[in-house]
Protein backbone atom coordinates (compact mmCIF):
# COMPACT_ATOMS: atom_id res chain seq x y z
CA UNK A 1 0.00 0.00 0.00
CA UNK A 2 1.54 3.32 -1.11
CA UNK A 3 1.76 6.15 1.39
CA UNK A 4 0.68 9.58 0.07
CA UNK A 5 1.27 12.89 1.82
CA UNK A 6 -1.16 15.71 0.97
CA UNK A 7 0.76 18.94 1.44
CA UNK A 8 -1.39 21.89 2.53
CA UNK A 9 -1.24 25.18 4.44
CA UNK A 10 1.70 27.22 3.16
CA UNK A 11 2.87 30.79 3.56
CA UNK A 12 0.15 32.72 1.72
CA UNK A 13 -3.10 34.33 2.83
CA UNK A 14 -4.94 31.16 1.76
CA UNK A 15 -3.48 28.90 4.49
CA UNK A 16 -6.86 27.83 5.89
CA UNK A 17 -8.45 27.50 2.44
CA UNK A 18 -5.67 25.11 1.46
CA UNK A 19 -6.34 22.94 4.52
CA UNK A 20 -10.06 22.84 3.65
CA UNK A 21 -9.20 21.77 0.08
CA UNK A 22 -6.81 19.07 1.28
CA UNK A 23 -9.30 17.80 3.86
CA UNK A 24 -11.97 17.40 1.17
CA UNK A 25 -9.51 15.40 -0.93
CA UNK A 26 -8.52 13.23 2.04
CA UNK A 27 -12.17 12.57 2.92
CA UNK A 28 -12.77 11.35 -0.65
CA UNK A 29 -9.41 9.64 -1.16
CA UNK A 30 -9.14 6.61 -3.47
CA UNK A 31 -9.10 3.18 -1.85
CA UNK A 32 -5.86 1.29 -1.44
CA UNK A 33 -3.63 4.14 -0.20
CA UNK A 34 -2.35 5.25 3.18
CA UNK A 35 -2.95 9.02 3.01
CA UNK A 36 -2.65 11.88 5.50
CA UNK A 37 -2.21 15.66 5.60
CA UNK A 38 1.16 17.39 5.88
CA UNK A 39 0.55 20.95 7.09
CA UNK A 40 3.33 23.29 5.96
CA UNK A 41 4.14 26.49 7.84
CA UNK A 42 7.26 28.64 8.14
CA UNK A 43 7.91 27.15 11.57
CA UNK A 44 7.58 23.44 10.78
CA UNK A 45 5.91 20.71 8.71
CA UNK A 46 3.37 18.68 10.68
CA UNK A 47 1.85 15.33 9.75
CA UNK A 48 -1.76 14.80 10.84
CA UNK A 49 -1.76 11.02 11.05
CA UNK A 50 -4.40 8.85 12.72
CA UNK A 51 -5.78 11.74 14.79
CA UNK A 52 -2.32 12.70 16.09
CA UNK A 53 0.22 15.32 15.02
CA UNK A 54 3.89 14.61 14.34
CA UNK A 55 6.73 16.91 13.29
CA UNK A 56 8.18 15.94 9.91
CA UNK A 57 11.93 15.37 9.64
CA UNK A 58 12.74 17.50 6.58
CA UNK A 59 15.91 15.54 5.82
CA UNK A 60 14.01 12.33 5.19
CA UNK A 61 10.39 13.61 4.84
CA UNK A 62 9.41 11.14 7.53
CA UNK A 63 8.18 10.83 11.12
CA UNK A 64 7.82 8.10 13.71
CA UNK A 65 4.37 7.07 14.97
CA UNK A 66 3.85 4.31 17.54
CA UNK A 67 7.40 3.12 16.97
CA UNK A 68 6.98 2.89 13.17
CA UNK A 69 8.88 5.05 10.68
CA UNK A 70 6.40 6.61 8.22
CA UNK A 71 7.80 7.83 4.90
CA UNK A 72 5.76 8.98 1.91
CA UNK A 73 6.06 7.35 -1.49
CA UNK A 74 4.47 10.28 -3.33
CA UNK A 75 3.19 13.75 -2.57
CA UNK A 76 0.07 15.61 -3.64
CA UNK A 77 0.94 19.27 -3.22
CA UNK A 78 -2.25 21.23 -2.55
CA UNK A 79 -0.94 24.52 -1.21
CA UNK A 80 -2.55 27.63 -2.72
CA UNK A 81 0.36 30.01 -3.31
CA UNK A 82 3.86 29.89 -1.82
CA UNK A 83 5.60 27.40 -1.43
CA UNK A 84 3.39 24.85 -3.22
CA UNK A 85 1.56 26.35 -6.17
CA UNK A 86 4.83 28.00 -7.26
CA UNK A 87 6.66 24.66 -7.43
CA UNK A 88 9.07 25.00 -4.49
CA UNK A 89 7.89 21.94 -2.60
CA UNK A 90 7.71 19.96 -5.83
CA UNK A 91 11.38 20.81 -6.50
CA UNK A 92 12.30 19.86 -2.93
CA UNK A 93 10.52 16.51 -3.22
CA UNK A 94 12.13 15.83 -6.60
CA UNK A 95 15.58 16.33 -5.02
CA UNK A 96 14.60 13.79 -2.37
CA UNK A 97 13.54 11.30 -5.03
CA UNK A 98 9.85 11.55 -4.11
CA UNK A 99 7.36 11.78 -6.96
CA UNK A 100 4.52 14.30 -7.18
CA UNK A 101 1.02 13.44 -8.35
CA UNK A 102 0.38 17.02 -9.50
CA UNK A 103 2.26 19.40 -11.80
CA UNK A 104 6.03 19.45 -11.39
CA UNK A 105 8.32 22.27 -10.32
CA UNK A 106 8.84 23.99 -13.68
CA UNK A 107 5.20 23.76 -14.79
CA UNK A 108 4.00 25.01 -11.41
CA UNK A 109 6.41 27.94 -11.28
CA UNK A 110 5.63 29.06 -14.83
CA UNK A 111 1.86 28.82 -14.48
CA UNK A 112 1.96 30.50 -11.04
CA UNK A 113 3.37 33.78 -12.35
CA UNK A 114 0.56 35.59 -14.15
CA UNK A 115 2.86 37.67 -16.35
CA UNK A 116 5.31 34.99 -17.48
CA UNK A 117 2.56 32.41 -17.99
CA UNK A 118 0.50 34.69 -20.21
CA UNK A 119 3.56 35.78 -22.21
CA UNK A 120 4.47 32.13 -22.73
CA UNK A 121 0.96 31.31 -23.95
CA UNK A 122 0.90 34.44 -26.12
CA UNK A 123 3.90 32.99 -27.96
CA UNK A 124 1.63 30.11 -29.05
CA UNK A 125 -1.03 32.54 -30.34
CA UNK A 126 -3.36 32.00 -27.40
CA UNK A 127 -5.29 35.25 -26.76
CA UNK A 128 -4.40 37.14 -23.56
CA UNK A 129 -5.19 40.64 -22.30
CA UNK A 130 -2.81 43.46 -23.17
CA UNK A 131 -0.68 44.12 -20.10
CA UNK A 132 2.32 45.81 -18.46
CA UNK A 133 4.79 44.23 -16.02
CA UNK A 134 6.12 46.14 -13.01
CA UNK A 135 9.05 45.13 -10.80
CA UNK A 136 8.95 48.44 -8.91
CA UNK A 137 6.30 51.08 -8.22
CA UNK A 138 7.98 53.58 -10.55
CA UNK A 139 8.62 51.32 -13.55
CA UNK A 140 5.94 53.27 -15.46
CA UNK A 141 4.35 56.61 -14.83
CA UNK A 142 0.61 56.72 -14.27
CA UNK A 143 0.33 58.57 -17.59
CA UNK A 144 2.26 55.80 -19.42
CA UNK A 145 -0.04 53.14 -18.02
CA UNK A 146 -3.21 54.99 -19.00
CA UNK A 147 -1.80 55.69 -22.47
CA UNK A 148 -0.91 52.00 -23.01
CA UNK A 149 -3.94 50.31 -21.49
CA UNK A 150 -6.66 52.90 -20.96
CA UNK A 151 -9.24 52.50 -18.19
CA UNK A 152 -10.50 50.45 -16.48
CA UNK A 153 -7.58 48.11 -15.75
CA UNK A 154 -6.87 45.25 -13.38
CA UNK A 155 -3.87 45.49 -11.08
CA UNK A 156 -2.67 42.12 -9.77
CA UNK A 157 0.30 40.66 -7.93
CA UNK A 158 2.05 38.67 -10.65
CA UNK A 159 3.88 36.23 -8.40
CA UNK A 160 1.15 35.47 -5.88
CA UNK A 161 -1.35 32.65 -6.09
CA UNK A 162 -3.92 34.19 -3.79
CA UNK A 163 -6.90 36.38 -4.58
CA UNK A 164 -5.53 39.15 -2.36
CA UNK A 165 -3.97 42.34 -3.70
CA UNK A 166 -6.15 42.52 -6.84
CA UNK A 167 -7.94 45.76 -7.76
CA UNK A 168 -10.17 46.89 -10.59
CA UNK A 169 -9.17 50.49 -11.31
CA UNK A 170 -11.75 52.76 -12.90
CA UNK A 171 -10.19 56.21 -12.39
CA UNK A 172 -6.69 57.65 -12.61
CA UNK A 173 -6.80 58.52 -8.90
CA UNK A 174 -7.26 54.84 -7.97
CA UNK A 175 -4.24 53.58 -9.91
CA UNK A 176 -1.32 54.42 -7.59
CA UNK A 177 -3.05 53.09 -4.44
CA UNK A 178 -3.90 49.89 -6.35
CA UNK A 179 -0.24 49.46 -7.36
CA UNK A 180 0.90 49.89 -3.77
CA UNK A 181 -1.79 47.48 -2.58
CA UNK A 182 -0.65 44.81 -5.07
CA UNK A 183 3.02 45.17 -4.08
CA UNK A 184 2.07 44.32 -0.49
CA UNK A 185 1.06 40.83 -1.69
CA UNK A 186 3.73 40.16 -4.34
CA UNK A 187 7.19 41.24 -5.50
CA UNK A 188 6.07 41.97 -9.07
CA UNK A 189 2.73 43.07 -10.46
CA UNK A 190 0.90 42.97 -13.76
CA UNK A 191 -1.53 45.61 -14.99
CA UNK A 192 -4.01 44.27 -17.53
CA UNK A 193 -6.43 45.98 -19.86
CA UNK A 194 -10.08 45.37 -19.01
CA UNK A 195 -11.79 42.55 -20.86
CA UNK A 196 -15.54 43.12 -21.00
CA UNK A 197 -17.19 39.74 -21.51
CA UNK A 198 -18.39 36.51 -19.93
CA UNK A 199 -16.09 34.92 -17.36
CA UNK A 200 -15.84 31.13 -17.47
CA UNK A 201 -13.50 28.51 -16.11
CA UNK A 202 -12.65 24.98 -17.25
CA UNK A 203 -11.19 22.13 -15.21
CA UNK A 204 -8.76 19.83 -17.04
CA UNK A 205 -7.01 16.60 -16.05
CA UNK A 206 -5.46 13.47 -17.55
CA UNK A 207 -7.28 10.16 -17.84
CA UNK A 208 -6.26 6.84 -19.35
CA UNK A 209 -7.71 8.02 -22.68
CA UNK A 210 -6.02 11.45 -22.75
CA UNK A 211 -6.54 15.03 -21.56
CA UNK A 212 -10.13 15.54 -20.42
CA UNK A 213 -12.07 18.79 -19.96
CA UNK A 214 -14.80 19.01 -17.33
CA UNK A 215 -18.05 20.93 -17.86
CA UNK A 216 -17.45 24.69 -18.02
CA UNK A 217 -18.55 26.97 -15.18
CA UNK A 218 -19.75 30.54 -15.73
CA UNK A 219 -18.87 33.02 -12.98
CA UNK A 220 -20.96 36.07 -12.14
CA UNK A 221 -19.75 38.12 -9.18
CA UNK A 222 -21.69 40.45 -6.89
CA UNK A 223 -18.45 42.41 -6.63
CA UNK A 224 -16.66 44.14 -9.51
CA UNK A 225 -14.71 40.95 -10.24
CA UNK A 226 -14.01 37.44 -8.92
CA UNK A 227 -12.00 38.51 -5.85
CA UNK A 228 -11.47 36.78 -2.49
CA UNK A 229 -14.98 37.62 -1.22
CA UNK A 230 -16.55 36.38 -4.44
CA UNK A 231 -14.43 33.23 -4.47
CA UNK A 232 -14.69 32.16 -0.84
CA UNK A 233 -17.38 34.22 0.94
CA UNK A 234 -20.37 33.54 -1.28
CA UNK A 235 -20.27 36.81 -3.22
CA UNK A 236 -20.54 35.10 -6.60
CA UNK A 237 -22.83 32.85 -8.59
CA UNK A 238 -21.20 29.88 -10.26
CA UNK A 239 -23.32 28.34 -13.00
CA UNK A 240 -22.43 24.86 -14.24
CA UNK A 241 -22.75 24.19 -17.10
CA UNK A 242 -22.04 27.70 -18.39
CA UNK A 243 -24.71 29.50 -20.42
CA UNK A 244 -22.67 29.59 -23.62
CA UNK A 245 -23.18 28.11 -27.08
CA UNK A 246 -21.90 24.67 -27.96
CA UNK A 247 -19.43 26.27 -30.37
CA UNK A 248 -17.91 28.50 -27.67
CA UNK A 249 -17.94 25.62 -25.19
CA UNK A 250 -15.95 23.47 -27.63
CA UNK A 251 -13.51 26.32 -28.26
CA UNK A 252 -12.92 26.94 -24.54
CA UNK A 253 -12.39 23.25 -23.78
CA UNK A 254 -10.07 22.82 -26.77
CA UNK A 255 -8.00 25.83 -25.70
CA UNK A 256 -7.91 24.66 -22.07
CA UNK A 257 -6.62 21.23 -23.10
CA UNK A 258 -4.02 22.82 -25.37
CA UNK A 259 -2.78 25.03 -22.51
CA UNK A 260 -2.65 22.00 -20.20
CA UNK A 261 -0.47 20.21 -22.75
CA UNK A 262 1.78 23.21 -23.53
CA UNK A 263 2.51 23.85 -19.87
CA UNK A 264 3.09 20.12 -19.23
CA UNK A 265 0.57 20.09 -16.39
CA UNK A 266 -0.49 17.06 -14.38
CA UNK A 267 -3.46 16.14 -12.19
CA UNK A 268 -6.26 18.74 -12.02
CA UNK A 269 -5.81 22.31 -13.24
CA UNK A 270 -8.46 24.99 -13.69
CA UNK A 271 -8.04 27.54 -16.46
CA UNK A 272 -9.96 30.83 -16.33
CA UNK A 273 -11.13 32.70 -19.43
CA UNK A 274 -12.97 35.86 -20.39
CA UNK A 275 -15.05 35.42 -23.53
CA UNK A 276 -15.05 38.64 -25.58
CA UNK A 277 -16.70 38.70 -29.01
CA UNK A 278 -16.77 34.88 -29.01
CA UNK A 279 -12.99 34.70 -28.37
CA UNK A 280 -11.80 33.08 -25.09
CA UNK A 281 -8.97 35.13 -23.57
CA UNK A 282 -6.92 33.39 -20.90
CA UNK A 283 -7.03 35.12 -17.52
CA UNK A 284 -5.17 32.68 -15.29
CA UNK A 285 -3.98 29.09 -14.93
CA UNK A 286 -4.57 27.44 -11.53
CA UNK A 287 -2.59 24.28 -10.81
CA UNK A 288 -4.07 23.83 -7.31
CA UNK A 289 -7.65 25.09 -7.74
CA UNK A 290 -9.86 25.38 -4.66
CA UNK A 291 -11.27 22.02 -3.60
CA UNK A 292 -13.43 22.74 -0.58
CA UNK A 293 -17.03 21.45 -0.81
CA UNK A 294 -18.16 24.86 -2.10
CA UNK A 295 -15.37 25.20 -4.69
CA UNK A 296 -15.87 25.24 -8.43
CA UNK A 297 -14.11 22.01 -9.46
CA UNK A 298 -16.26 19.78 -7.19
CA UNK A 299 -19.30 21.43 -8.83
CA UNK A 300 -17.89 20.55 -12.27
CA UNK A 301 -17.30 16.95 -11.18
CA UNK A 302 -20.88 16.63 -9.95
CA UNK A 303 -22.24 18.12 -13.18
CA UNK A 304 -20.16 15.58 -15.08
CA UNK A 305 -21.95 12.75 -13.29
CA UNK A 306 -18.86 11.73 -11.34
CA UNK A 307 -17.95 11.55 -7.65
CA UNK A 308 -14.96 13.24 -6.05
CA UNK A 309 -13.59 9.86 -4.99
CA UNK A 310 -13.85 8.40 -8.48
CA UNK A 311 -12.33 11.59 -9.92
CA UNK A 312 -9.20 11.25 -7.76
CA UNK A 313 -9.10 7.53 -8.42
CA UNK A 314 -8.82 8.28 -12.16
CA UNK A 315 -6.05 10.82 -11.52
CA UNK A 316 -4.01 8.50 -9.30
CA UNK A 317 -4.29 5.63 -11.79
CA UNK A 318 -2.72 7.86 -14.44
CA UNK A 319 -0.29 10.10 -12.56
CA UNK A 320 1.39 7.39 -10.49
CA UNK A 321 2.22 5.51 -13.68
CA UNK A 322 3.23 8.35 -16.02
CA UNK A 323 5.85 11.04 -16.08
Amino acid sequence: MKTIGIFCGGFSSEFEISIKSATTILTNFPDGYNAFLIVVSKEKWTARYQDEEYTIDLNTISFTANGLLIKIDSGLVYIHGNPGENGKIQAFLEMKGISCINSGALASELSFDKWYCNQFLKGFNIPVAKSLFLTAKNDFTIENIIEELGLPVFVKPSDSGSSFGISKVKTIEELQPAIEFAFKEGNTIVIESFLDGTEVTCGVYRTETGIYALPITEITSENDFFDYEAKYLGKSQEITPARISDEIKEQVQKTAKRIYNLLRLRSISRIDFMIVNDIPYVIEVNTTPGFSPASIVPQMIKCDGNTIKQFWTEIFEVELNKK
